[in-house]
């Protein structure tokens, strides 16, 4: 039965709260990090205080994992998260830390969302992770190479929490539905679209299912599309999934796969991302990667360009994928960009080495007589009998 409070009105726990394991051995989906050998298990096993911050999509278990490990240590869990919390939270955290260090209790804080802290707040933690007075884990969706300061992140464990497949999802969602004893409530074609609708987040899964119950007395597609509503793909255009959709999408190209690139478009274009950042990358794709195995490459990619620019979306759409479809399909050559950094690497080494005389202008008859540009004739295509590059490196081959 449900708890009610005076009103009558269920105040349960969500679902998702409800089901949160309880010990490692509970965990969907990690295999990277839990089992025998693995470091999460071995830090449990070792009883000793580690700094951690965990780095992975929303929904796939950092803040359970932070709480499992604090049971495991029997250390006082404080957690807070870094969207509401500000320097006075902080203060409050550090001093029941030392009253716990008196009471000889470890003490484990746990940031939600630690990258929402700025430089000085993070500062704040510093010290007190240095003594061992707090042991710090934190959770972010954001890399932490980019978003923690370095001497936090020098002394804390980086841990990436992966992202939950399908069949995790799945795995997560039935043990739920045991758990309410909805097994025959639940269809086996709602399971598989609720999983489908997760994009890997275990806590949006199981929010859906709850709503779901909640709505009908038999759960099938319909109503979880009913409850979940239209779902909007995870993608933040400022964050790391931005960067790994581009980077998938550019690598399809690259090795000339265009249903890989066609999908990664789409899911750009879908998320909203700006077409005319894809296209510049394709414009940049067609001299890095098709170069002189196809001239008329930065042509298309440069008039995808001009096209997006003035027709936009949604019709846009169509012009990239035409473009995309294209370059994926092109011969590649990567001479010209390489012969592009071996010269500004030689430019780099070599900047100082004074121009071949033969090679000046000479603006005034003194110039001239002293050799600069000799032999040197005003005609299409004319080619001096010496050398072009400095005497230094004169036998220097750039273009392979």
């Amino acid at each position: 039965m449900p708890n009610e409070n005076s009103t009558g009105i269920d105040v349960r726990r969500p679902l998702a709260e409800r089901m949160r394991p309880q010990k490692l051995d509970e965990v969907v989906g990690q295999d990277d990090i839990i089992g025998d050998g693995k470091i999460l298990t071995e830090i449990v096993r070792k009883r000793e205080p580690v700094n951690i911050i965990f780095w992975g999509p929303p929904g796939t278990g950092k803040t359970t994992l932070a709480r499992i490990i604090a049971k495991e240590f029997q250390a006082d869990f404080i957690e807070i998260s870094a969207v509401t919390s500000g320097k006075k939270d902080v203060e409050k955290v550090v001093e029941r830390a030392k009253q716990n260090w008196n009471l000889q209790t470890r003490t484990v804080l746990f940031v939600d969302e630690i990258h929402r802290f700025n430089k000085a707040q993070q500062d704040a933690f510093l010290p007190h992770v240095e003594s061992g007075l707090i042991t710090l884990i934190g959770a972010t969706t954001e890399n932490p190479s980019f978003e923690v300061i370095s001497p936090l992140l020098s002394r804390s464990r980086v841990v990436i929490v992966k992202h939950l497949s399908k069949s995790d999802i799945i795995e997560v969602l039935k043990r739920a539905i045991k758990a309410e004893k909805a097994t025959k409530r639940v269809s086996k074609a709602a399971i598989d679209y609720l999983a489908e609708l997760s994009g890997g987040d275990a806590r949006s899964a199981l929010g859906d299912l709850e709503l779901a119950l909640s709505l009908s007395a038999k759960v099938g597609i319909d109503e979880v599309k009913e409850a979940a509503g239209r779902k909007v793909p995870g993608y933040d255009k400022k964050g790391d999934k931005h960067y790994d959709n581009i980077s998938a999408f550019i690598k399809s190209m690259r090795g000339g796969d265009a249903d890989a690139a066609l999908y990664y478009l789409a899911r750009m274009v879908q998320a909203g991302e700006d077409p005319k950042f894809i296209a510049r990358r394709m414009v940049i794709f067609a001299s890095e990667d098709i170069g002189l195995a196809g001239n008329g490459a930065l042509g298309l990619a440069l008039n995808a360009f001009m096209a997006v620019e003035r027709i936009g979306m949604p019709e846009s759409g169509l012009i990239l994928a035409h473009v995309v479809t294209a370059l994926a399909k092109a011969k590649k050559s990567r001479q010209t960009t390489d012969a592009w950094y071996a010269a500004q690497d030689l430019a780099r080494k070599t900047g100082s080495l004074p121009v071949p005389i033969w090679l000046r202008n000479a603006p005034t008859k003194l110039m001239k007589d002293l050799g600069f540009g000799a032999g040197q004739k005003w005609e299409a295509g004319f080619k001096l009998d010496k050398n072009y590059l400095p005497d230094e490196i004169k036998d220097t081959k750039i273009l392979q």
